[in-house]
């Protein structure tokens, strides 16, 4: 799978999400913020490119969309700190995590893994990136996120409980970052469920645009 930055191919590497990463999205989930990043991964197959319809899975009736700022990460890093994070990343795009939350709140209740609610095919929309020397200060960037015209999600990088830069550090430490790597940040409050034939817009204003329509 790839992914476009600035109209060249990107191979996909590892797609890295980090949960809880906003205080008020844990707080409407009834979640505590930990006190390191919570990390987990979806398949290559969950990624979606715009155009794409998104199909839900017939095994959920309660899909929701979260909306993210996603980094990709353009050469290899390990053990980096935060002051040289930065430089690692190649581009800004954003993504939407869907979950399948009745799904994930089964398997969490029996302490079993999230990867049926969160890595089904098309569970990681992904927009094309804008090169990383286009963002002046990545906490400092507003998203948002529209569905059939009407604002659901608003998202501000200085609210983010780890920054971008912490993440890629922590990520590099403990996993070690490659080169075609996908980061899902973290989503703001206002995550719903989705309905069949729902047109999602997603923007970062000033950079990009990407939408999706969800198949009947």
């Amino acid at each position: 799978m790839h992914v476009q930055l600035s109209e060249t191919a990107q191979r996909v590497n590892t797609v890295f999400c980090i949960g809880r990463n906003y205080a008020a999205h844990a707080a409407e989930l009834g979640n505590a913020v930990e006190s390191e990043p919570v990390v987990f991964l979806k398949p290559n197959a969950a990624l979606l490119h715009e155009g794409s319809p998104i199909v839900l899975p017939d095994y959920s009736q309660e899909v929701h969309y979260e909306c993210e700022l996603v980094l990709l990460i353009g050469k290899d890093a390990d053990h980096v700190d935060e002051a040289a994070a930065l430089s690692c990343i190649a581009g800004y795009g954003l993504g939407l995590d869907l979950t399948a939350r009745d799904v994930q709140s089964e398997v969490k209740a029996k302490g079993l893994p999230w990867t049926k609610a969160k890595g089904f095919r098309g569970a990681a929309c992904v927009s094309d990136f804008v090169a990383a020397n286009l963002v002046a200060d990545p906490a400092r960037l507003q998203f948002s996120l529209r569905i059939n015209g009407e604002l659901r999600q608003h998202g501000d990088t200085a609210l983010m409980q780890f920054p971008v830069a912490t993440i890629v550090s922590y990520l590099s430490r403990i996993y070690g970052l490659r080169a075609g790597d996908l980061v899902f940040t973290g989503t703001p409050e206002g995550v719903g469920r989705l309905q069949g034939g729902d047109r999602l817009q997603l923007e970062l204003p000033g950079l990009l645009q990407a939408a999706w329509q969800v198949a009947p």
